[in-house]
C-alpha cells in the first residue's frame, strides 16, 4: 500500500470515530437524563478501565 493510501484510510477512519462519537455522547445525555446514578457508576468503572489500558499503551512506548 502507497504512503497515500494510508493517509486516505486514517482520515476516513477519522470521519467514522467523528460520527460515532457523536452517538455515544447522545446515549451519554439520555442516560445521564433517565438514570443519572447508574450512569455515573458505569462511567466510573469506565473511566478506571481507560486508565488502565491507557499505562499499558504508555508502557508500549517506552519499549525499545
Amino acid at each position: 500500500m502507497k504512503k497515500k493510501n494510508y493517509s486516505q484510510i486514517i482520515n476516513k477512519i477519522q470521519l467514522l470515530r467523528k460520527k460515532n462519537n457523536i452517538n455515544w455522547m447522545d446515549i451519554l445525555r439520555l442516560a445521564m437524563k433517565h438514570a443519572p446514578n447508574e450512569t455515573k457508576k458505569i462511567l466510573k468503572s469506565i473511566n478506571s478501565f481507560d486508565k488502565k489500558i491507557s499505562n499499558e499503551v504508555n508502557s508500549i512506548t517506552k519499549l525499545k
